[in-house]
């Protein structure tokens, strides 16, 4: 490395000013995609047809290391009702308005099972909250990709 401690090139600008600096750090954030989950606890939730809640925290598959839900809060409109929301139905978020639009109405969300944090996710509720959706459940696309890479003639 020669005589000095620090290679010159890892020494950070010493004429930058904060202001510049402040830029580089807003513009670089604005264009991740990489949030925390706690920087995005708050976000407002947009349904196809309006504001309907705001994202109040998630359900996480321990197992299969994947956020399998999504807790809207729907306090603001009905007093104490939080619903789960799965996160392939989220269309696309701003991170700039902090908020997650999901492909879905706010009355379907209004009317979705309650989700208490009490109790535990059963299959027999994951299925009504299918159901109540429309869409189909994960664990169905799961088994497809499963058989889909195993060995033929094994």
């Amino acid at each position: 490395m020669g005589p000095a401690f620090y290679p010159a090139g890892l020494s950070g600008p010493t004429n930058a000013s904060a202001q510049a600096m402040a830029e580089r750090v807003r513009r670089e954030s604005a264009d991740s995609h990489l949030r925390s989950s706690e920087a995005v606890i708050g976000y407002n939730i947009e349904a196809a047809d309006g504001e309907i809640g705001h994202l109040d925290g998630f359900v996480v598959d321990d197992e299969a290391w994947a956020i399998r839900y999504i807790e809207v809060a729907t306090r603001n409109w009905w007093p104490g009702k939080k619903v789960l929301v799965s996160p392939a139905w989220i269309e696309r978020v701003s991170w700039t308005e902090s908020k997650v639009c999901v492909g879905l109405s706010r009355e379907a969300i209004k009317d979705g099972p309650e989700y208490a944090e009490s109790m535990p996710i059963t299959r027999e509720y994951e299925n009504r909250l299918y159901f109540h959706y429309g869409r189909p459940p994960y664990w169905l696309h799961q088994a497809e990709r499963e058989s889909s890479f195993s060995p033929s003639g094994v």
